[in-house]
């Protein structure tokens, strides 16, 4: 059953295929004052080119927004059960989802992948969750997590795939324009989608073009696009902690498919070429998945003339691995 007042919940949602722009500002509106602004920074000498830089964000990237959106509108609808909420995720995801739930004193359940890096799997404990390991893709820990869903009636969050969670992810479009006056573009990386639909609802909104960005070999959206509705990938690539999703939402293949967005491959070597880059001349230090859409821009993937915002999505990195190369 789907609760009076809000779209499908995570397991419904493959029949919804677009978001609207009121919901991203719903969002906003709901979310205010509980996650951190974006802070945005010169991303070259003339000013051209913007990191926005939400790796500073709660629990390390974007996805508090869309965590603290689901759950705030199930909240105010009345539909938090006692099992609480479980998701399943390559990391951040889940780490937001704990987050969240512990801020509104709900228990968190979060299946990960057993490839997850250990530094998400000790950050999620950290905040309260109880975290299983499942199978060695994102695919394998979503299907553990519906089942578990199933069996205790938790409510079921999604890492991407949920209208109220794009939307929320979409609020950082509009902080990024209030600080960038006369945006162009804004580069974004893509795994499942949630971010990009929510930040191309917004964008479209403005008139801001979209890249969207994915790694040669983990490319759903861009192979959704050649087929022109969603299908399965495979997934190898070094981003694929954060980028591994199988398959691109139907909310991110509609927004794809609007004037103004462009899909756009790199590979894994420019992947990390640019994330090493980031932590050599202005020691951030990122995931693969956000040095994924400053790959696509030092690939010259923006237009020249353009006033561009690069949003660097996600820190939670284990940086033994950036040592300083010069």
């Amino acid at each position: 059953m789907v609760e009076v007042g809000l779209r499908p919940r995570a397991e419904e949602s493959s029949g919804v295929d677009h978001l609207t722009y009121d919901e991203v500002k719903a969002a906003g509106e709901r979310i205010a004052g509980r996650v951190r602004p974006v802070a945005v920074a010169p991303g070259d000498d003339g000013g051209r080119v913007w990191l926005a830089l939400e790796f500073l964000q709660h629990t390390g990237s974007f996805k508090a927004r869309g965590a603290q959106n689901f759950l705030l509108a199930h909240a105010e609808a009345g539909g938090l059960p006692a099992a609480g909420v479980t998701i399943a995720s390559g990391g951040n995801a889940g780490l937001a989802c704990a987050w969240a739930a512990r801020e509104l004193g709900v228990r968190a359940t979060v299946f990960l992948p057993e490839t997850a890096p250990a530094v998400k799997l000790a950050r999620l404990r950290s905040y309260g969750a109880e975290v299983r390991l499942a199978g060695s893709e994102y695919a394998e820990a979503l299907a553990a997590c519906a089942e578990f869903a199933a069996e205790s009636g938790a409510l079921a969050s999604h890492a991407y795939d949920h209208p109220l969670i794009a939307a929320g992810a979409g609020t950082v479009l509009e902080e990024i324009r209030a600080q960038l006056p006369g945006l162009d573009t804004v580069v974004v990386s893509v795994g499942g989608g949630g971010l990009f639909a929510g930040v191309a609802a917004a964008a479209r909104e403005h008139g801001v073009r979209v890249v969207a960005v994915e790694p040669e070999r983990s490319r759903a959206l861009n192979a959704a696009l050649a087929a022109g509705h969603p299908v399965d990938v495979t997934v190898d690539s070094v981003a694929a902690d954060a980028l591994g999703a199988r398959r691109a939402t139907a909310l991110a293949v509609h927004a794809a498919q609007h004037d103004g967005v462009r899909s756009v491959l790199v590979p894994d070597t420019a992947i990390v070429r640019a994330r090493q880059e980031l932590w050599d001349e202005r020691r951030i230090a990122v995931e693969y998945a956000a040095a994924t859409a400053l790959a696509a821009v030092e690939a010259g993937e923006a237009a020249e003339g353009e006033r561009v915002a690069v949003l660097l999505c996600g820190a939670n990195t284990d940086p033994s691995d950036l040592a300083a190369t010069r």
